[in-house]
This record gives C-alpha cells, structure tokens and sequence, in this order.
C-alpha cells in the first residue's frame, strides 16, 4: 500500500504554504499555458483564447465554491450565507467544470457572434483537450491534502493505515461521518488502508484519460476537420462514468436520493452527449475554420 503521508507545508518568512496551494497553482499555470498552445495549434485566435481561458479559471473557481458550499454543505450557508463569497474554502472539482462550462458559454454568446458554429466549438474542443491535464495535476493537491479519503480497504493502491498518524486520520473522518461504529479494532485497522479518491483519480487521469485523448485528439484539428468536439465528448466518456463510481467509495459526503452532488453532475454530463454530438455534427456543415494552420506538436 501507499504510505501515509501528512500534507508537506513550508514557511516563506510570515508565510505558511501547504503543499495543496503550491500544486493548485501549478495546475491553474500548466492549463493555462497548453491553452495558449492548443489555441495556437488549432489555428484560433491566441489573444482571444487567452481571455477565455482566464474566464473559465474564474468560473471555474467560483462554481466549485458555489457548487460546494450550496450541495454538500448547504448547512454552512443556513447558518451565515455570507460563505457564498469565502470561495478560497470547501471547493468542488465536478462545481469547478460546471462553473468552467458556463463561463465559458457566456464568453463566446458575448465574444462568439461574428463566429461560425464551427469555431465556437474549436474553442470548447482546445479547452477540453488541456482541461483533464491540469485536473490531473489538481488531482495531486487532493492527494497531498488527502482530501477525498474513502472506506477502508486491503487494495494494494490504497492508502496504509500502519501509523498511528494514519489511523487517527481515517477515524476522525469515520467519527465526522457518524460511522464510527463501522470501523475495526486498532490492530485491525492498522493492517488496512483507505482509499484515497484524488491519489486514484490523478492514478486514472495520468495512466487512461491524457493520454487516449492525447493519441486521438492532439495531434489532429480535432472539431476543425471532423465537424465533432471529440476531446469534449471524449473526456465525457472516459471520465464521467469512472468518476460516477468512485464516489461510491466517500465516506462522509451528502447524498441525494443515494447519489452525491458530483454523481448527479457527471449523470447531466452523460446525458448531454447526444446534444453535444448533434450540435458539433451541425456545425460540420459551416465553413472550415478561416485561420486554420497545420497541427503541431509541442517543442
């Protein structure tokens, strides 16, 4: 099993900086930076790719927040509604997208109106094309934070729970959920581990998702020649229905008619893939795209 290990946190002068903001910041600039790649890939308008990206951060930031705080911890807001605006705490990944695709959708119906349907839909293929990279690499703030712990289990990828560290972790996340009573004996326990859900869907992110989007999306012009967002409905397929079942796995989070928050989004997901097939079908029949340029490979 994986050994346990507390969040790594460091002090620049008066500053204390833990290991989860250091990395969600590398995932902010890994997508932002393949964004401007991938624009420029494509043949998009860079400048403008770079607003939209900035865009879909904000968004995206302010929907994991919002789509936090009012589905899994709508108590919060009861007790003081001004969490609404504390968007530094208690994030979702699934709010995040939810936030990103809307941000996204209002840029282009205010910037996307001398666009064919064509290129509006490049530009929701380039963003999710570099999205999963950098939710892969967000994955490994989870992992460090330990921020998504699942049930107890022997699963060799799982999480040790030999250390009294470790132990005293899984049970407060037990007790928090009120099941404490479901957990064994101490030497018992200390032979298992727990699963950890972002150390597996960073696990899932890096070894299946990147790259068979990767192989079949990156190194083409993805919707500028095949009249289909295929890295949207590709990551829609591969990473929807595995995130669906993880969820299974938490201990604590709210349910709604069996179902968490995130599974109830990634059922939306799924079932908006005919839209999204017929709606890029359609825009096959504009006219290819004006400042398309032969795809290349990043030095």
């Amino acid at each position: 099993m994986i050994p346990f290990v507390e969040q790594p946190v460091f002090s620049v002068g008066p500053l204390t900086i833990a290991a989860f903001g250091l990395l969600v910041s590398a995932s902010v600039f890994v997508g932002l930076t393949l964004g401007r790649w991938r624009f420029q890939t494509v043949g998009l308008d860079v400048r403008l790719g770079d607003r939209l990206g900035w865009w879909v951060l904000l968004g995206g930031f302010a929907g994991a927040h919002l789509f936090s705080v009012l589905f899994y911890f709508p108590e919060k807001v009861a007790a003081n509604p001004l969490v609404l605006f504390k968007v530094w705490e208690d994030i979702s990944s699934l709010g995040g997208l939810v936030g990103g695709a809307l941000a996204l959708w209002w840029f282009l119906r205010r910037h996307g109106s001398t666009m064919t349907r064509r290129e509006r839909w490049a530009y929701v293929d380039a963003v999710a094309f570099v999205f999963p990279i950098a939710l892969m690499v967000g994955r490994l703030a989870c992992t460090a934070a330990h921020d998504h712990p699942g049930t107890v289990t022997r699963f060799p990828l799982a999480v040790s729970l030999a250390t009294p560290d470790a132990r005293g972790f899984i049970t407060d996340v037990y007790a928090d959920a009120g099941r404490l009573q479901e957990l064994p004996s101490d030497a018992a326990l200390a032979a298992l581990g727990f699963h950890d859900l972002g150390w597996y869907e960073f696990l899932y992110l890096a070894a299946v998702v990147v790259p068979v989007l990767w192989w079949r999306v990156g190194r083409t012009e993805g919707l500028a020649r095949t009249g289909a967002p295929r890295a949207l409905i590709g990551f829609i397929l591969l990473y929807m229905p595995v995130r669906f079942m993880l969820d299974f796995l938490r201990v604590s989070d709210v349910r709604y008619v069996g179902l968490t928050p995130a599974q109830w989004a990634a059922l939306a997901a799924l079932g908006a893939m005919p839209f999204l097939w017929r709606a890029g079908r359609h825009a096959s029949d504009d006219q290819p795209l004006a400042h398309t340029v032969e795809a290349s490979e990043p030095t």
